[in-house]
Protein backbone atom coordinates (compact mmCIF):
# COMPACT_ATOMS: atom_id res chain seq x y z
CA UNK A 1 0.00 0.00 0.00
CA UNK A 2 1.22 3.59 -1.03
CA UNK A 3 2.42 5.06 2.55
CA UNK A 4 0.79 8.29 1.74
CA UNK A 5 -2.72 6.34 1.36
CA UNK A 6 -2.31 4.97 4.72
CA UNK A 7 -3.24 7.82 6.96
CA UNK A 8 -6.48 8.09 5.06
CA UNK A 9 -7.16 4.27 5.68
CA UNK A 10 -6.61 4.74 9.41
CA UNK A 11 -8.68 8.06 9.65
CA UNK A 12 -11.74 5.93 8.07
CA UNK A 13 -10.76 3.39 10.37
CA UNK A 14 -10.96 5.21 13.66
CA UNK A 15 -14.45 6.46 14.84
CA UNK A 16 -13.19 8.20 17.68
CA UNK A 17 -10.62 10.54 15.54
CA UNK A 18 -13.86 10.99 13.12
CA UNK A 19 -15.96 12.09 16.45
CA UNK A 20 -13.26 14.13 16.92
CA UNK A 21 -13.53 15.46 14.10
CA UNK A 22 -9.86 14.90 12.83
CA UNK A 23 -8.97 16.07 9.34
CA UNK A 24 -5.76 15.17 7.33
CA UNK A 25 -4.33 18.92 6.05
CA UNK A 26 -1.22 17.61 4.51
CA UNK A 27 0.43 14.41 4.36
CA UNK A 28 4.11 13.04 2.85
CA UNK A 29 6.12 9.95 4.20
CA UNK A 30 7.47 10.82 7.52
CA UNK A 31 4.82 13.53 7.98
CA UNK A 32 1.48 14.46 8.40
CA UNK A 33 -0.12 17.97 9.52
CA UNK A 34 -4.05 17.21 10.79
CA UNK A 35 -6.81 19.68 11.69
CA UNK A 36 -9.87 20.13 14.32
CA UNK A 37 -12.11 22.80 15.45
CA UNK A 38 -12.59 22.32 19.07
CA UNK A 39 -17.07 21.93 20.42
CA UNK A 40 -18.84 22.63 23.04
CA UNK A 41 -19.13 18.91 23.93
CA UNK A 42 -14.98 18.50 24.57
CA UNK A 43 -14.94 21.30 27.28
CA UNK A 44 -14.47 20.20 31.40
CA UNK A 45 -16.61 21.58 34.11
CA UNK A 46 -13.83 24.86 33.73
CA UNK A 47 -15.79 25.37 30.65
CA UNK A 48 -12.10 24.63 28.95
CA UNK A 49 -11.10 22.07 26.62
CA UNK A 50 -10.69 18.72 28.21
CA UNK A 51 -6.52 17.66 28.03
CA UNK A 52 -7.34 14.97 26.07
CA UNK A 53 -8.53 16.56 22.73
CA UNK A 54 -5.35 18.35 21.93
CA UNK A 55 -3.35 15.26 22.99
CA UNK A 56 -5.29 12.89 21.11
CA UNK A 57 -4.70 14.97 18.37
CA UNK A 58 -1.31 15.22 18.64
CA UNK A 59 -1.32 11.58 19.16
CA UNK A 60 -3.33 10.73 16.02
CA UNK A 61 -0.82 12.99 13.83
CA UNK A 62 2.43 10.90 15.69
CA UNK A 63 0.52 7.74 14.53
CA UNK A 64 -0.52 8.83 10.89
CA UNK A 65 3.12 9.92 10.20
CA UNK A 66 5.24 6.46 11.93
CA UNK A 67 2.52 4.56 9.64
CA UNK A 68 3.60 6.19 6.35
CA UNK A 69 6.82 4.30 6.21
CA UNK A 70 4.45 1.24 5.29
CA UNK A 71 4.46 -0.70 7.85
CA UNK A 72 2.40 -1.09 10.99
CA UNK A 73 4.29 1.26 13.80
CA UNK A 74 2.21 1.64 17.54
CA UNK A 75 3.02 4.11 20.55
CA UNK A 76 4.79 2.78 23.30
CA UNK A 77 5.35 6.00 25.77
CA UNK A 78 4.10 9.13 25.23
CA UNK A 79 3.58 12.33 27.29
CA UNK A 80 2.20 15.84 27.11
CA UNK A 81 2.52 19.23 28.18
CA UNK A 82 -0.26 21.38 28.05
CA UNK A 83 1.27 25.51 27.17
CA UNK A 84 -2.15 27.50 27.07
CA UNK A 85 -5.80 26.73 28.11
CA UNK A 86 -8.26 25.65 24.76
CA UNK A 87 -11.85 26.58 24.07
CA UNK A 88 -14.80 26.10 22.07
CA UNK A 89 -14.18 27.01 18.69
CA UNK A 90 -10.35 27.36 18.64
CA UNK A 91 -9.37 25.73 15.46
CA UNK A 92 -5.95 23.48 16.23
CA UNK A 93 -3.49 22.16 14.38
CA UNK A 94 -0.62 19.44 14.99
CA UNK A 95 1.95 18.15 12.53
CA UNK A 96 4.39 14.96 13.06
CA UNK A 97 7.58 14.75 11.37
CA UNK A 98 9.30 11.23 11.45
CA UNK A 99 12.88 11.55 10.98
CA UNK A 100 15.19 8.51 9.98
CA UNK A 101 14.06 5.45 10.17
CA UNK A 102 16.88 2.99 11.17
CA UNK A 103 15.39 0.24 13.93
CA UNK A 104 12.29 -0.60 15.75
CA UNK A 105 12.00 2.63 17.79
CA UNK A 106 11.01 6.10 16.93
CA UNK A 107 11.28 9.25 18.67
CA UNK A 108 9.10 12.41 18.17
CA UNK A 109 8.01 16.01 19.08
CA UNK A 110 4.92 17.20 18.18
CA UNK A 111 3.75 20.61 18.46
CA UNK A 112 -0.09 21.70 18.82
CA UNK A 113 -1.04 25.13 17.36
CA UNK A 114 -3.55 27.83 17.72
CA UNK A 115 -3.38 30.79 15.05
CA UNK A 116 0.61 29.45 14.73
CA UNK A 117 0.49 30.09 18.94
CA UNK A 118 2.27 26.70 20.36
CA UNK A 119 -0.42 25.41 22.89
CA UNK A 120 1.21 21.89 24.20
CA UNK A 121 3.87 19.89 23.25
CA UNK A 122 3.77 16.08 22.65
CA UNK A 123 6.53 13.59 22.92
CA UNK A 124 5.84 10.31 21.67
CA UNK A 125 8.19 6.47 20.75
CA UNK A 126 6.66 4.26 18.55
CA UNK A 127 7.72 0.92 18.06
CA UNK A 128 7.92 -0.64 14.11
CA UNK A 129 6.48 -3.64 13.47
CA UNK A 130 7.47 -6.15 10.36
CA UNK A 131 4.24 -6.38 9.54
CA UNK A 132 2.87 -4.52 5.86
CA UNK A 133 -0.34 -2.22 5.43
CA UNK A 134 -2.25 -4.01 2.95
CA UNK A 135 -5.08 -2.28 0.39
Amino acid sequence: MKGTDIPYKMLSQDAFSQWLGIEILECEIGRCKLGMTIRKDMLNSMNKTHGGISYSLADTAFGFAANTYGKYAVSIETSINHIEALEEGDYLEAESVIGKVKNKLGFNVIEVKRNNELVALFKGIVYRTQKDWEE
